[in-house]
């Protein structure tokens, strides 16, 4: 049984020539019939209904004898009122609830940004709930130390309430700010303090209020190709130009932004650590060469520094924004890989100049960040807990990694290229099939295996072959076992 209700939304009509009973009767049917009281809830008792109106209680009685009587409602000896479990189809398809015939709705005016966001094509990506799952972006949850973590939650929950009021913080918790300067000058190379950082909500809303700000209808930004699909959409949302810019073994190919109309050009956006999807990591040189070119023609880059943390067997590469002299980089960085997706905490380290204003957006989007979380990931970090868990992860990636780079090579041979296997948690594989995207993604789903083709990341798709295989949260067996059913659906080595 539900036994769990609220106080009903419930109007009176006082010049009616109905009496209150009636009334009553007549819009707690209504509310049966529409499902907001379900079959089995608990309905308030006439001591509460009468109290919560302001009504006799004689006139809720009169209303819920009448609904028993017909029906709507049952009574159960010394636990309640409740609606009754099976109402009969002529009720669920009473007259009633019809919509008046010559009812149209109202019509919807847009804004540009609606406008904008109504042509653009929006799916999710699709959940693949089949036996094994190679999708992207999803870390090792098990292996998240969550005895710790509660821990924690625990603590801050009990030695004081701070964290259940407002902030006057617009750019986040301070001492997360000092934690996460830290660690970035650590890790990664970044020239900041606490001051430049802003707490988002994950790295989507970070690109959303660089946009507002920075953004005009028009405005050109080159974007890799092939890309970050939702970094994409955020852009064309603000009715952004996008200038696709091609990328090798080596990242973005800076060559090409000179034929670029640069005047029109505002900002590149760069996924420099683990290009996305191809896993490129951009080179020194080129890291240099781009950021000579933006204090050329006064754009600004933007630097996802996606995956940074994960880097196998090679010394990871300072991030643009510690190797930049002219303030020209805003850097967006991200727990939800390195902890865990929903944990939504993200931050922007922008030049100096531009802190007020992205505070303000900030705090107009929707005014801060839990502080309890914010407290608990600070001492995460201070405590090194962060770091451990990373060192921890990228062994396990690692092993992970090499698990599915050894079994594509055995399985398909030469049949078979392998992108970006030197950082990240995903790589990118190019089977040589005489098959579509679309057929191989259906062979695969014969055998219980989920494939993601990377085509949707192009601004020309096309069929060619091309799939990311995440494997964060997956273990050596299901690698192993995924490749090979893979490899006799698809025929092993019998296509060219």
């Amino acid at each position: 049984m539900r036994k769990i209700y609220m106080d009903l939304a419930i109007t009176f009509d006082r010049h009616s020539s109905l009496p209150l009973h009636q009334q009553l009767y007549e819009e707690l049917r209504q509310v049966i019939l529409s499902g907001r009281l379900l079959p089995r809830q608990k309905v308030p008792s006439t001591r509460s209904m009468a109290k919560s109106l302001g009504i006799s209680r004689t006139t809720v009685t009169q209303s819920y004898d009448q609904l028993l009587s017909e029906g709507y409602l049952e009574t159960i000896a010394g636990s309640g009122t409740y609606v009754c479990a099976q109402l009969p189809d002529d009720l669920l398809h009473s007259d009633s609830m019809a919509v008046e015939p010559n009812s149209t709705p109202l019509p919807i005016q847009l804004s540009h940004y609606g406008d904008c966001l109504s042509q653009t094509p929006f799916t999710l990506q699709p959940s693949l709930d089949l036996p094994i799952s190679f999708r992207y972006g999803q870390p090792a949850l098990q292996h998240f130390p969550i005895a710790l973590w509660r821990k924690l939650l625990s603590r801050y929950c009990m030695a004081a309430s701070d964290w259940l009021d407002y902030t006057t913080d617009f750019q986040g918790y301070r001492p997360l700010r000092q934690a996460i300067a830290r660690y970035l000058g650590r890790a990664r190379a970044v020239q900041c303090d606490p001051e430049q950082i802003i707490m988002t909500n994950g790295t989507q809303q970070a690109l959303d209020l660089v946009m507002r700000l920075l953004i005009n209808p028009g405005d050109g930004i080159a974007i890799e190709d092939p890309g970050y699909l939702s970094a994409r959409r955020v852009f064309l949302s603000h009715q952004a130009k996008l200038f696709p810019v091609p990328v090798d073994e080596s990242g973005l190919i800076v060559e090409k932004l000179t034929d670029l109309a640069s005047d029109s050009l505002r900002l590149v956006y760069v996924t420099p650590s683990h290009q996305f999807p191809t896993g490129a990591i951009l080179s020194l040189a080129r890291r240099l060469e781009l950021l000579a070119w933006a204090q050329q023609t006064k754009a600004l880059i933007l630097e996802d520094d996606y995956d940074s943390e994960y880097r196998y067997g090679e010394r990871p590469i300072p991030a643009l924004q510690g190797l930049d002299c002219h303030h020209s980089v805003i850097y967006v960085g991200t727990f939800s890989k390195v902890l865990f997706p929903s944990l939504r905490m993200g931050y922007l380290v922008v030049p100096q100049p531009l802190v007020p204003l992205l505070a303000q957006a900030k705090w107009l989007s929707d005014r801060q960040l839990p502080t309890l979380e914010q407290q608990v990931l600070t001492e995460f970090i201070e405590a090194g807990h962060l770091e451990s868990h990373i060192r921890k992860m990228r062994s396990h990636y690692d092993q992970l990694r090499q698990t599915l780079v050894q079994a594509l090579k055995s399985h398909f041979g030469d049949l078979v290229d392998i992108f970006g296997e030197t950082a990240g948690i995903h790589v990118m594989v190019k089977l040589h099939t005489p098959w579509s995207d679309a057929e191989v993604i259906e062979r695969a789903v014969q055998v219980g295996v989920g494939l993601m083709s990377a085509q949707p990341h192009y601004f020309s798709p096309d069929d060619q072959g091309e799939f990311i295989f995440g494997y964060g949260d997956l273990n050596e067996e299901q690698i192993s076992a995924g490749i090979a059913c893979l490899a006799q659906a698809l025929g092993n080595r019998s296509f060219k």
